[in-house]
């Protein structure tokens, strides 16, 4: 002190690297599926593109009819994919026109997965000779997402509390960082084509398995 003036000197302070656990936590939560999503439909082949058109449509009408008569919203019944395709043969290595093969399909959701069978026979009855494939889904998926990542989160915390412990130091409360890593694929669908003779199919759709993962970084504490 000089005077009424008062000085502060600043003594530079050591600074220690701070050694941190970097681990991932997995977390999986199972629940039975209550959406189905079907896609199916009529392939009609022929040498006039107006006599396939004409079959397929024909086809298609009675299908989309039967669906109705079930009591499926028609709002839940929209085209999937709709396509004309020359066909040729290859005699001799000559190319040579065929015909026609007129490919239409249906998208379904139905909310009674129960009933995924009988829609996919009742479909199948009235013309459909294909099925592209067969999701199930959760309508309220967010929920049990958020529980996978809790899951996982919580797993994490484990694995690194297991490091620490056999390395006789202690993590921190709240991690350093963490980092949701993206989700796995959905279920392959199942893809089936149906002959005319078929008359029971049945679908199970069993459980779905929502899957989280992260990556999570403790502080050490020595």
């Amino acid at each position: 002190m000089y005077g009424n003036q008062i000085y502060y000197a600043a003594i530079p302070i050591p600074c220690k690297s701070v050694s941190t656990i970097e681990v991932l936590g997995e977390g999986t939560v199972a629940a039975a599926p209550d959406r189905a999503l079907v896609i199916l439909g009529a392939i009609t082949e022929g040498k006039e593109l107006q006599s396939v058109q004409s079959e397929n449509t024909q086809i298609t009408t009675d299908i989309i009819q039967a669906l109705l008569d079930l009591g499926i919203p028609r709002e839940h019944i929209q085209t999937n994919d709709y396509r004309i395709e020359m066909v040729y043969d290859y005699p001799d290595g000559k190319q040579v026109f065929q015909g026609y093969k007129l490919t239409h399909l249906l998208q379904i959701t139905i909310d009674q997965v129960d009933q995924t069978g009988y829609v996919v026979d009742t479909a199948v009855s009235h013309g459909a000779n294909t099925v592209s494939s067969i999701q199930f889904s959760i309508k309220e998926r967010k929920r049990f997402e958020i529980e996978a990542l809790s899951l996982a989160v919580q797993n994490a915390r484990l694995k690194a509390t297991a490091i620490s412990n056999s390395l006789g130091t202690s993590i921190s409360r709240v991690p350093i960082k963490v980092q949701e890593l993206s989700r796995s694929s959905e279920p392959i669908p199942v893809q089936r084509t149906f002959q005319s003779d078929a008359l029971v199919t049945p679908i199970e759709p069993g459980q779905l398995t929502i899957y989280a993962a992260v990556r999570v970084w403790y502080s050490q504490i020595t």
